[in-house]
């Protein structure tokens, strides 16, 4: 093996063991629930700054967004504008949820969906869009990972990097099982510090390499307009919409998952969530000089050829760097998918395991914590047949389609935090509407992130989970008004008005 691939294999093995450890952090007792899949509720500033930046910013995303950029241009940027608009949603939302959550012990948002609205079908359906729309984002996980193993070569490039990828991700699922969220909690902060050094040192270098930053700007603009696509480097005036939309349907979203949810319920206190929603940006920062090396790309003549755009950052390090620190940056981008894609398989199994298996089990008595292992696997093995059994286009699609499915939760969920008025009827209306035009609008489109509709005489292209999410509203907030007016039973809250205070 070349030392890269030497750098690379002793970092991830030493990240593992690292969380195998982790099972002793605290001396807690791992039988219990919020203990193994909420890390005890108990983690401070610093390690939920952490936690919640290994979830957000994943291995797909340092690969995703300079290839994106490298792609289409200024368009690529929208990722960065995302998570700028994502942290006041968790500093209005996810902390008023933290503070319902710790008092009524609620580990998923179903619960909450389920306590708020009183009924089985629309917490199910919430639980099972959350379970559903995290399958694929587990997969490009992996997706990022096997562009690091064809560039390194050797044993990692065997059979198209599937038994390389077969073998992290039996390593995720022993960490999981054995340690809960504390294994990607500790994972994390190596994960960073890792992707920090290699940012850092990328734009330090390799911008001067090509002749400066005003070069790179000026020759990527003729490039960019000169494809069959052409494109530019800022923004055209039909692009404004398709970018607000982007941006504000993705950031709504981003939160709703339930790794995030999970990452957030971990913090110690309120206090802790909020320091982060002003530390988070710091994060933000990053993914913007990230985003630039794909006019780097661009400029230093990177050819993907067949291997595809998501080969552009690592073919770049190798262009620049040394072979041991190109292995630095992969095993930055390697454990930047162990961390989130372990912290996805907790979110969802316990979704699965605490909305969906116990909704349908004889006592619907408390989930414990084999089952919740049980489903974590599950996520595990699900992340690794999207890999080797579907096309990996079809995963990047399926992932698009995915936070538009997401965003149908946001009615019951994050309007249910201040409001009891919607009728639970109405909201899985709702859903399902959202739910049944994303689709159709993704198929329509061929999986693309973005719809054009035409009406009076206009063409908006917009998100299609942006659409979703208008059309879901409109028959949640008429079939409320409908169901209300005839006199059909709202169910029972169980939930007090100590609780939101």
């Amino acid at each position: 093996m070349s030392s890269g691939a030497w750098v690379l294999f002793g970092l991830v093995l030493a990240s593992s063991a690292l969380g195998f450890l982790a099972a002793r952090w605290g001396h807690a007792n791992l039988t219990k629930i919020d203990e193994w899949a909420l890390g005890g509720r108990d983690f401070g500033t610093i390690v939920s700054w952490f936690l919640v930046g290994g979830d957000i910013y994943t291995a797909y995303t340092f690969i995703a967004v300079p290839a994106l950029v490298y792609g289409v241009g200024a368009l690529g940027f929208f990722p960065v504008s995302i998570t700028a608009v994502s942290y006041p949603v968790v500093l209005v939302v996810l902390v008023r949820f933290w503070g319902i959550a710790r008092k009524r012990g609620y580990v998923t948002t179903a619960d909450f969906v389920r306590d708020r609205f009183g009924d089985r079908s629309l917490e199910i359906a919430i639980a099972c869009t959350g379970a559903v729309a995290t399958m694929p984002y587990i997969a490009l996980q992996l997706v990022g990972m096997k562009a690091v193993f064809s560039q390194l070569g050797g044993p990692f490039a065997m059979d198209n990097g599937l038994p390389a990828l077969a073998i992290a991700f039996l390593l995720v699922a022993a960490n999981t099982y054995a340690s809960g969220l504390r294994a990607p909690a500790l994972i994390a902060i190596v994960k960073d510090t890792l992707i920090y050094v290699t940012v850092i040192v990328a734009i330090a270098i390799i911008p001067g390499k090509l002749g400066g930053w005003k070069h790179i700007f000026d020759a990527v603009g003729p490039v960019l307009a000169a494809r069959p696509k052409p494109s530019s480097i800022l923004l055209a005036p039909p692009q404004y919409f398709t970018y607000a939309t982007m941006i504000l349907g993705s950031a709504l979203a981003l939160f709703l998952y339930p790794s995030s949810v999970t990452s957030i319920l971990a913090a110690r206190s309120k206090q802790v969530l909020r320091r982060n929603a002003a530390l988070l940006p710091v994060y933000s920062l990053m993914l913007g000089f990230l985003a630039l090396l794909g006019y780097c790309a661009i400029v230093a003549g990177i050819d993907v050829g067949a291997r595809g755009s998501n080969s552009v950052v690592p073919l770049l390090f190798a262009r620049f760097f040394p072979d041991w620190f190109a292995g630095v940056a992969g095993a930055a981008i390697v454990i930047g998918a162990l961390v989130p894609a372990t912290i996805m398989c907790i979110g969802a199994a316990n979704l699965l395991a605490s909305n969906v298996f116990r909704e349908f089990s004889p006592g619907r008595g408390p989930v414990g914590v084999p089952m919740a292992k049980f489903f974590t696997l599950l996520m595990c093995a699900s992340g690794l047949f999207f890999i080797f059994f579907v096309p990996v286009t079809y995963a990047i699609d399926f992932q698009l389609l995915g936070g538009a499915l997401m965003l149908q939760i946001l009615p019951a969920f994050v309007l249910g935090l201040w409001t009891r008025w919607l009728h639970p009827r109405a909201l899985l209306a709702g859903w399902a509407t959202g739910v049944v035009a994303s689709c159709a609008m993704a198929y329509a489109s061929g999986f693309a992130s973005n719809f054009t509709l035409h009406l009076f005489g206009i063409s908006l292209t917009g998100f299609i989970a942006f659409y979703g999410l208008v059309a879901n509203l409109c028959v949640t907030v008429a079939a409320t008004a409908v169901l209300r007016g005839v006199g059909v039973s709202v169910g029972s809250d169980r939930t007090l008005a100590a609780d939101y205070a």
